[in-house]
């Protein structure tokens, strides 16, 4: 074969490899593998539940007054200021009095008046009654004197009553506290005209104080009075005994929950109107056997929650739906669709699909321990074995 027929031959059989070259350069790669992820499991087992619901409150004074003029004005003057602490008879506001005053006046006038025809009709009856002893009168003349006597002590009775409910209306110009307390709302203000009976300010009255919060329909029922109530402060400190005193009847009529009222000790109650937290005894739940999980084990699958298991055979994990009943601070508690023992991964739950292969995860400090105690377990092999033979050279010297 001549030189030009080799090459001849090497050049086509190049340019029949060529396509092959390119369908394999085109071909797909082969998928990655999906990596083995190190996550931390818990072992599911049981604990105690110390199940008892605390609701946030209040604290009211046990009764609380609307405080208003008993007669319709302009205010001229407010002294009572919000959270001022007043006394019996101190003085709250008061309304231009110049009316009342007018309208006592004239009925002092009409008294006058009044009694100056009762005098008259006084002094012509006595002037009557000696003519009649004298038989200068007849007896009907007298009657008829003695009716107009009578009729103008009447009138004077009248007036000297106008007089009084006039100048009761002047006196109830000025609003003064009937009781000891806390303004706790100001509900009018200087130049305004109110009505009679008007809220102008609400008052606290000191003396017994009331823890009041609300509770679910459900639950009203299991709350009778007399049962004992656990109050704290929302900032700590410490915790109160009080005994509901009242459960409402009816349901609110927006929220549809029952207000309860707690009556405590007003000597170590927290200040009026203080956030606190009450847990009723009557709600209580102990020593119940409950599966419990961190929250960060539980991940959203379409309506309901789910975790992932290990399956310990492959080493992959799967998805379980759970029920998940209520929450006990940092951990929820399980209702159904898990047992004890399983093995369930604690974080990193979004970043994990089904069937895929996972490593436990060991800290730092964990795998440290764990190559000590291995070093140390080859190192006593080695003195043992050390051990072993120096004895059998031994024995094999006696021999």
């Amino acid at each position: 074969m001549t030189a030009s027929a080799a090459s001849l031959r090497a050049r086509s059989a190049a340019w029949l490899l060529l396509p092959a070259i390119f369908l394999a350069g085109c071909s797909p790669k082969p998928p990655a593998q999906e990596p083995v992820r190190a996550v931390k499991f818990v072992t599911v087992g049981t604990s105690d539940y110390d199940a008892q619901p605390e609701f946030s409150a209040e604290v009211r004074a046990r009764v609380e007054s609307r405080l208003g003029f008993r007669v319709g004005g302009k205010i001229t003057r407010r002294q009572a200021e919000l959270g001022q602490h007043v006394q019996a008879g101190q003085v709250l506001a008061q309304l231009d009095p110049q009316d009342y005053r007018l309208a006592a006046e004239a009925a002092r006038a009409q008294q006058a008046a009044a009694q100056t025809n009762r005098d008259l009709a006084a002094a012509d009856l006595k002037r009557y009654t000696e003519l009649r002893s004298q038989n200068f009168i007849s007896g009907a003349e007298l009657e008829r004197r003695e009716t107009t006597w009578k009729a103008a002590q009447a009138q004077l009775e009248q007036a000297q009553a106008q007089l009084a409910s006039q100048g009761n209306q002047a006196s109830y110009t000025t609003l003064v506290a009937d009781v000891a307390g806390v303004i706790t709302a100001i509900e009018a203000e200087p130049g305004q005209v109110v009505q009679a009976g008007t809220p102008v300010v609400r008052i606290a009255q000191d003396g017994a104080r009331d823890v009041v919060f609300a509770v679910p329909e459900d639950r009203a029922a299991l709350i009778k009075p007399g049962s004992p109530v656990a109050v704290r402060g929302w900032s700590g400190g410490e915790v109160l005994q009080g005994k509901v005193r009242e459960v409402a009847a009816s349901a609110d009529a927006v929220t549809r929950t029952y207000s309860v009222k707690v009556s405590i000790d007003a000597a170590t109650s927290p200040a009026l109107g203080a956030t606190v937290y009450a847990r009723p005894q009557a709600l209580a739940r102990t020593d119940v056997a409950v599966i419990k999980l961190p929250t960060s084990a539980l991940r959203q699958e379409g309506k309901g929650s789910a975790v992932w298991v290990l399956d310990k055979d492959t080493m992959t994990v799967r998805s379980q739906p759970v029920q998940v009943v209520t929450a006990d601070g940092n951990e929820a508690v399980i209702g159904s669709g898990l047992a004890p023992g399983v093995m369930v991964v604690a974080a990193g739950v979004h970043v994990l699909s089904p069937g895929q292969k996972v490593t436990i995860y060991q800290s730092k400090e964990a795998m440290a321990a764990a190559a000590n105690d291995r070093q140390q377990a080859q190192s006593q092999q080695a003195v043992e074995a050390v051990a072993a033979t120096k004895k059998e050279i031994a024995t094999g010297a006696a021999k």
